[in-house]
């Protein structure tokens, strides 16, 4: 990285970011019951904080109900936080909005089916008309991989691996600081998941935007990210540069996680399974302490009544948890994963 580089604003700065949604009913029999002045509600994202640099990737996992992809729409202002501040490259969040942009997991529901292709990246391109338009297009097109006569085709005349690359060549049209990538592989199959992770990196190398990419796909997160955030029940539990990911991961839940990653042959080896007992306590409810210690193996009565912080260390490796790498499951070797 340059002095110049290094004087930059990130890309994207979350600070303290809190979102709860509203519920509605009597709280189930169990539950405790919310204070006089307090509503029942969802904690989606509880005193989440980010910083992801100009040309990096910073990818966010964890199980469905996390809280991941809430925390996504905040970050590219699709959503307010209660609480928090986001900045992009410097400002306020909400300023050169076309600065910031995303692509979901379905590019079917992504595209208008009433809109040919070029009318679909024409939307992001809102100060170009006539020729300049097309030949714009059309250099989106060739960028993403695609012929540019597929422009004047319909959604539903184009495959999904073609569907996404549309979306994402509409994401980077207004040559974007940031953008939100949830789930955008997940529905595409393995040929093509590879595919459109090598078009993004290729992009980023040319337009130097940052990347958020949210999934539950540990191989695909690993291959494009340079930090890896590890959400559970609202809260990022680790924060760790992706290349110590599998070597030093610290939270008991960061290496339960690890640990089910499917494993294909001549990978060699691999972490032995952890399978997690119990289900995840409410978020309308989360407990005192750590909200991973109902689930935790190696929880101590601490654990259930202290909630830790996120501590980070020196290396720039932060973890949420009171005994962190107190959880070292054994190593198998290559035979005994048949």
């Amino acid at each position: 990285m340059t002095a110049v580089e290094e004087r930059r604003p990130p890309a994207l700065a979350a600070t303290g970011l809190v979102r709860h949604f509203a519920v509605s009913g009597r709280p189930p029999k169990g539950e405790r019951p919310p204070g006089p002045r307090r509503r029942r509600a969802v904690h989606a994202v509880d005193d989440v904080s980010l910083l992801v640099p100009a040309g990096t990737t910073l990818g966010v996992v964890g199980e469905s109900g996390c809280g991941k992809s809430s925390l996504g729409r905040l970050l590219v202002g699709l959503d307010r936080p209660d609480q928090g501040r986001i900045e992009w490259a410097g400002e306020p969040a909400g300023a050169h909005r076309g600065r910031v942009q995303a692509v979901f997991q379905d590019p079917a529901s992504a595209l208008d089916p009433r809109m040919t292709v070029a009318a679909a990246i024409g939307e992001a391109l809102p100060g170009l008309r006539g020729d300049a338009l097309g030949a714009r297009i059309a250099e989106l097109l060739d960028v993403v991989g695609l012929d540019p006569e597929l422009a004047e085709r319909f959604p539903h005349q184009l495959s999904g691996g073609q569907q996404q690359r549309v979306c994402i060549a509409r994401a980077i049209a207004s040559d974007p600081a940031l953008v939100l990538l949830d789930e955008a592989v997940s529905s595409l199959d393995a040929s093509l998941q590879a595919q459109v992770v090598e078009l993004l990196l290729q992009l980023q190398d040319r337009t130097h935007a940052a990347y958020v990419f949210i999934s539950h796909d540990l191989r695909a997160v690993r291959a494009v990210s340079d930090r890896i955030a590890v959400m559970y029940l609202g809260q990022i539990v680790e924060l760790a540069p992706a290349e110590r990911f599998d070597l030093e991961l610290l939270h008991p839940y960061s290496v339960a996680l690890r640990s089910a990653e499917p494993h294909l042959p001549g990978d060699g080896h691999r972490i032995e399974r952890i399978v997690l007992q119990g289900d995840p306590p409410s978020p309308i409810d989360p407990p005192p302490g750590c909200r991973f210690a109902s689930r935790c193996p190696v929880a101590q009565d601490r654990c259930r009544s202290e909630a830790p912080e996120l501590v980070e260390r020196p290396d720039g490796h932060a973890v949420r948890c009171h005994f962190p790498g107190s959880l070292t499951p054994a190593v198998l070797p290559e035979e005994q994963l048949a």
